[in-house]
């Protein structure tokens, strides 16, 4: 796929074309997320893409409790070809791809590879987020391996590189670290009972499960605080409509 075909670089290319019209001003507020994945027919995941891609160029500055200001007019620093594929872009295709690795792996795994999972797993727990991290790679790579599918280890060993490699997905999840790492060591015991148990539904559902959660964790961790603040209130509005619900 070309640099201009990937979704999130339809959202960057578009605002900068906005930007180049003289739309919108060094200091103006761009419109609201939601508003342009409405205007360009794509996810959050997608438009969040685009936006933390664009605050590493240096063209926007997400704001917390604010929204999100042009920074400047045009590119002053990285350039957009250099930042290459995004960390949900990628999630997107290990949530398919690593499903069904799973499902493969559940009647072929043995007991050696199950007591490999379970010492990973262990290991996830450790404060040092590099030692985790590696626990947390390896883990589905020992899944990948399980499935005696060469093709398919090369698949999941390279997803796994490109979070590394490309920057703007190395960002993303750089923002995400701290907080559910008790709930990710859930998820991955859920993946393994699965597979302890030759499950390949089971298998697979709990991988997708996992991976899902993994999506939500990062839209949460870099969510924008404009976003986070009119999902408090509408929270706080649901609420006190069932109090005087309760109280009539």
């Amino acid at each position: 796929m070309a640099q201009s075909d990937k979704l999130y670089r339809r959202i960057t290319d578009g605002i900068l074309q906005r930007l180049g019209t003289g739309e919108f001003e060094i200091g103006s507020r761009l419109p609201t997320e939601r508003e342009i994945a409405e205007h360009h027919a794509v996810s959050r995941t997608t438009v969040r893409e685009a936006m933390v891609a664009l605050e590493m160029m240096g063209v926007v500055e997400m704001r917390k409790g604010s929204g999100i200001y042009v920074a400047a007019l045009r590119l002053p620093g990285q350039q957009a070809e250099t930042l290459d594929i995004g960390a949900f872009e990628i999630l997107e295709a290990r949530r398919s791809i690593e499903a069904e690795v799973a499902a493969l792996a559940a009647p072929r795994i043995d007991d050696k590879d199950l007591a490999r999972l379970e010492t990973l797993l262990a290991t996830m727990t450790d404060p040092d987020i590099a030692i985790s991290e590696r626990a947390d790679r390896d883990f589905h790579l020992v899944i990948a391996e399980a499935t005696g599918n060469s093709a398919m280890v090369a698949v999941v060993t390279d997803l796994w590189a490109m979070r590394d490699r490309c920057d703007l997905a190395r960002t993303i999840h750089e923002r995400a670290r701290g907080g559910g790492e008790l709930l990710r060591v859930e998820e991955h015991r859920a993946v393994l009972d699965a597979l302890r148990s030759h499950n390949t539904d089971a298998a697979r559902a709990e991988m997708r499960r996992h991976l899902d959660a993994v999506i939500e964790h990062l839209l949460a961790k870099t969510e924008n605080e404009e976003v986070a603040a009119v999902r408090r209130r509408s929270a706080h509005l649901r609420q006190r409509i069932f109090a005087d619900y309760r109280a009539a």
